[in-house]
């Protein structure tokens, strides 16, 4: 049965509000000086990963008694929403620790394993997500990395691609499947340190948006894993996959949401600055207009975003919402940030101005954890 909306859903608690408001001022005060300077040089700052380490925003989730914050899952979102505000580069870096290496490890790591990693991951060390490949994206299980096993090692041969935080991660969670044969059933998830033998980073892409973010290649050569450094059970891999890819997904609609609302924020203040006519062009009733449903837009993928990570906190279904908000928000996105370049005029088509790199950044929202259409079809298997 489809869930009911709350009245109440954008309505933070004192403790929800507190945080966001860090989070904000920090992104604002902190990560906007930096913000040009990482998209031309296509690095995310080390002065600002070491605070998100300090300010707890790269543990969540994680339990106080591994060192992180044990906060909730929308606080992880709510995070996302205001650091992608200024730049989804660093955004897309805290969803994916967050909402997918961390959340991965909490579900289907072994007790040894959360003392090995989860502290680490809480204090110093960023996790990358390795599941895509060349022929294998919107069909993620039609991936061809193997691993053999030997004696109590796996072996790892086979390529890796877009693989988020790449550069920056000391582990990795890296599916290859054990038997080619039985399809998806054979796909394994595996634990890698990014000093393995046989491990090694392959190329960086240079992409179109949030170019800060590295996404990279990884290669695998006979690379070695002991046996303790398989996550969950041998053949299980798709299971961790989906799940947190489910859960990734709002992460997202959270990354494009924020854009979003950076985006507008720009482009309302830019209104009432810019003069022509001898008034500011927000004194015409079309510039009103145009930023009013910019804003509905905005409001109503919030509404998605929160619902969907307020479902999943609280142990229901959220599958076709988290489709959803995944969806809209990415639509919403690209729509406002295109937009907000109209409204700046001739100045939004240079890199002196923010929106710029938004509309850069909005792209990819429609593409990674999977497409547009992908998401459709979730939404149209669960709703027809």
């Amino acid at each position: 049965m489809s869930q009911k909306y709350s009245p109440a859903l954008t309505q933070l608690s004192d403790e929800e509000q507190l945080f966001r408001d860090t989070v904000r001022r920090f992104a604002t005060t902190e990560i906007t000086p930096l913000v040009r300077q990482m998209d031309e040089s296509q690095q995310m700052s080390t002065a600002i990963l070491r605070h998100l380490f300090q300010l707890g925003l790269m543990g969540i989730e994680i339990p106080e008694t591994y060192g992180g914050s044990e906060g909730s899952f929308f606080d992880a979102i709510l995070a996302v929403e205001e650091l992608s505000a200024v730049d989804p580069s660093v955004g897309v870096l805290v969803d994916v620790q967050n909402t997918l290496c961390i959340n991965a490890l909490r579900r289907w790591a072994s007790e040894e394993q959360k003392k090995a990693y989860l502290p680490r991951l809480a204090a110093d060390t960023i996790g990358a997500y390795a599941l895509s490949e060349a022929a294998s994206g919107s069909d993620a299980f039609a991936l061809e990395t193997r691993a053999v096993k030997v004696d109590d090692t796996w072996v790892l041969n086979g390529q890796k691609l877009w693989i988020t935080n790449a550069k920056e991660a000391g582990l990795f969670i890296v599916f290859a499947t054990i038997d080619r044969a039985v399809g998806y059933k054979g796909i394994t998830a595996f634990l890698v340190e990014k000093d393995t033998p046989g491990f090694a980073l392959g190329r960086k892409e240079d992409k179109l948006g949030i170019r800060a973010s590295s996404t990279c290649e990884l290669i695998f050569r006979d690379c070695v894993v002991p046996a303790s450094q398989l996550l969950g059970e041998p053949g299980k891999g798709y299971k961790i996959a989906i799940e947190t890819l489910n859960e990734g997904r709002i992460g997202i609609g959270a990354q494009m949401l924020g854009l979003a609302q950076g985006a507008w924020n720009h482009a309302a203040r830019w209104a009432r600055e810019r003069r022509q006519f001898g008034r500011p062009i927000a004194d015409f009733q079309a510039m009103q207009f145009q930023l009013a449903g910019m804003a509905t837009e905005i409001e109503a993928a919030r509404l998605l975003v929160y619902n969907a990570a307020r479902l999943k906190d609280a142990g229901q279904e959220f599958l076709k919402e988290a489709a959803m908000a995944k969806y809209f928000a990415s639509q919403v996105a690209e729509r406002v940030a295109s937009l907000a370049v109209e409204i700046y005029g001739g100045s939004g088509f240079v890199k002196d101005y923010p929106v710029e790199k938004l509309y850069r950044d909005a792209k990819i929202g429609k593409i990674y954890e999977g497409t547009s259409f992908m998401q459709l079809q979730t939404i149209a298997k669960l709703t027809l």
